[in-house]
């Protein structure tokens, strides 16, 4: 082992620590008692249920990452990177084709090791809670949907990047960011269309009160939206949830049947003036920018990475090329990922908060939305006393009962500023 491969095993261990410790606070934090802001909405079986659903998929996320780590330190120390190279090259496909059959290999292997947790998560957990309304069928279907588009997209844009670093020197990153770049921002406007109808159904909202309610108040606030539609999130679970995707005229307000059927209109109406808050305060396109500049810098430190053969040493591999580069890149970049999650979660809450606050003074109401979230909180199971350390590591939304308590002061503040 030399000094590389010993600190990419130690951060990799620091990362598996930092998650474990946070798990195991999550669960030490977990309140007995029920909090009063959540009595007229959880009764003390719902929140003990809640509360051993927490428990529950906490659990199986320590045993699934436990297992994770442990099979790549295994294949790692057994020279598994460095015999699949030498099987792979021995087909003589080139550096592209030998790239693409080494990486799909992997993420294959890696796939079918995940099955067995995914179904035991779809058709185990989720359905001793409840939630699971998967059919084997619609599993299996699923899952060869996202093999075939992974193939179908992934495929030549992977083989984009490893043509980009290994035929265009030096300033190979820039084209390979310049591709995934444009590939990500026609994906907001393909997807919500060609893309995502693949797997749900999406119909027009019919319900004419609610429609009515949210096309208005879009109206009030200036923004255009072609049409509000349902998707049979149903068909999957019970949870609910609404989000928005596309822009311009391809811009979709998208509704869980779930959701419709659990909320009142104008509980509907807050949480659609939520989201559409992130869009009239450009949350969205700072969102997107982030993401652009991270795929950047991503990018160039795989282009000094490239340059490292001590880093290909690392994980026992003779011959370095740009294919083992960017997976072993992947792997050294997880414990970095995981330290610039806190700052950028921490933004993202503050998002959240933003428009929340949005939706009460647009609305002139907190009650529907705090109604809302509560029966969302609810019916999700949501976990009400979250460890801040969890939150820093894990949460893009902030805790409920902050949310609610700076809900509550916007309306105050709008009661006196009127």
């Amino acid at each position: 082992m030399n000094t590389y491969a010993a600190l990419i095993l130690a951060a990799l261990l620091a990362e598996y620590v930092l998650n474990l410790g946070s798990d195991l606070l999550n669960l030490r934090h977990l309140q007995p008692e029920l909090p009063a802001e959540f009595r007229d909405t959880f009764d003390e079986a719902e929140y003990e249920r809640a509360q051993a659903y927490t428990r529950t998929t906490t659990r199986f996320g320590l045993v699934s990452s436990t297992f994770g780590l442990a099979v790549l330190l295994v294949f790692w120390f057994a020279g598994g990177f460095e015999g699949l190279d030498t099987v792979v090259r021995g087909w003589g496909f080139g550096p592209i084709g030998t790239g693409l059959c080494y990486i799909g290999l992997l993420v294959l292997g890696r796939g079918l090791l995940a099955l067995p947790f995914s179904l035991y998560s779809t058709f185990g957990i989720e359905e001793r809670f409840g939630f699971n309304e998967t059919t084997p069928r619609t599993f299996a279907l699923d899952l060869l949907k996202s093999v075939a588009l992974g193939v179908a997209l992934g495929g030549p844009l992977l083989a984009a990047i490893l043509w980009f670093f290994q035929s265009t020197g030096p300033y190979g990153w820039v084209y390979a960011w310049a591709v995934v770049t444009a590939v990500m921002l026609l994906l907001q406007f393909f997807a919500p269309r060609y893309l995502m109808p693949l797997f749900n159904d999406f119909e027009p909202l019919e319900e004419e009160a609610l429609r009515e309610s949210i096309l208005s108040y879009a109206d009030s606030v200036d923004f255009p939206v072609g049409e509000v539609y349902v998707m049979d999130g149903s068909r999957r679970s019970n949870k609910a949830n609404a989000f928005f995707t596309g822009f311009g005229g391809n811009r979709r307000i998208v509704l869980f049947d779930t959701l419709v059927e659990q909320l009142s209109v104008d509980e509907l109406r807050s949480v659609v003036a939520h989201e559409m808050g992130h869009y009239k305060l450009n949350h969205i396109p700072q969102r997107i920018a982030t993401s652009v500049v991270q795929t950047g810098v991503l990018f160039l430190l795989l282009s000094l990475f490239l340059q490292v053969e001590g880093l290909f040493q690392a994980f026992y591999v003779d011959q370095p090329s740009v294919y083992t580069g960017l997976l072993f890149f992947g792997l050294v970049y997880s414990p970095v990922d995981l330290l610039l999650s806190i700052p950028l979660n921490a933004w993202a809450r503050r998002h959240e908060f933003q428009a929340d606050r949005f939706a009460v003074e647009t609305t002139d109401q907190d009650g529907p939305l705090v109604g809302g979230l509560k029966r969302l909180a609810e019916t999700n199971l949501s976990n009400l006393t979250p460890h801040p350390l969890t939150v820093a590591l894990e949460y893009s939304h902030p805790p409920l009962s902050q949310r609610i308590e700076q809900i509550r002061a916007a309306a105050r503040s709008g009661s006196t500023a009127a």
